[in-house]
């Protein structure tokens, strides 16, 4: 009994982590309400959640607002131009799904055939972008292009990270209403322990790239090549969270990248 309630026991650790679960849901919940916010305590909820499945976590609420804060601009005019995109994919669904006639059957095909391709690529895009802009710096063009290259070459993580979010919505909507308090922040913990291993191998590339972590690597440095599924969180990153200030580990990004 009394190493099962050691702190540093892996029950305990579980129970804490489903606490910060809980805690960080109701945070990224209460500054989504204004809605044009989403992208930014999106954000901020992975850079804390990617700092807890490292076990760097300190000051989870400090953490929080801080990358809130230093992440704002850049995360409302990814979630805009997302909101956007994802109005129009929405708008051409009803369209569709209205004007489906006979006659017009093989035209109607081919549209819903680039349709599904193009939300497919919005998905995507939706899984990886706040998570990326929570580790690495970047230009807005550059994150949502690196989503896009990260999230097909390591498919097999996409699919779980989409898995994960699917079925929680699922149990939340027909099975079991209070999920809805792990909701988002039981996603992200989850979804943070799968991409640990994609983006150590990106900070690890970086370094090897530029030489230093706190230096710009070149906008045309490509992924690794290698497809497998990475290693867990288990093995952590030793990038610095601010390349001006090494001992800082809670701000924005855990590593400065131009471009993958």
């Amino acid at each position: 009994m009394r190493s099962l309630l050691n702190p540093d026991s892996p029950a305990m650790r579980f129970l804490t982590r489903i606490g910060y679960a809980m805690y960080l849901n109701a945070l990224w919940f209460l500054c989504s309400i204004p809605l044009v916010t989403i992208g930014a305590s999106t954000t901020a909820l992975y850079s804390v959640m990617q700092k807890v499945v490292r076990d760097e976590e300190a000051g989870i609420t400090r953490s929080f607002f801080r990358a809130f804060r230093d992440n704002f601009r850049q995360a409302t005019v990814v979630w805009l131009i997302l909101a956007a995109f994802g109005a129009f994919l929405g708008l051409d669904a009803y369209i569709l799904l209205h004007l489906r006639t006979g006659s017009a059957g093989a035209f109607w095909t081919i549209l819903t055939a680039i349709l599904v391709v193009l939300a497919a690529f919005y998905l995507v895009e939706l899984l990886y972008v706040f998570p990326l802009l929570a580790r690495f710096e970047n230009t807005t063009q550059a994150l949502m292009r690196n989503a896009i290259i990260t999230g097909f070459h390591f498919l097999i993580v996409t699919v779980l990270v989409a898995a994960v979010h699917f079925v929680m919505g699922y149990l939340v909507i027909f099975v079991y209403t209070p999920l809805m308090f792990l909701g988002e922040g039981l996603c992200a913990l989850i979804s943070a322990w799968l991409m640990n291993g994609i983006f150590r191998q990106l900070e690890e590339r970086a370094m090897t790239e530029s030489g230093t972590a706190g230096e710009m690597i070149p906008s045309e440095w490509e992924l690794p090549e290698n497809n497998e599924l990475p290693a867990g969180p288990s093995e952590q990153s030793h990038m610095s969270a601010d390349p001006s200030d090494p001992s800082d580990s809670s701000d924005q990004s855990d590593s400065s990248v131009e471009g993958l």
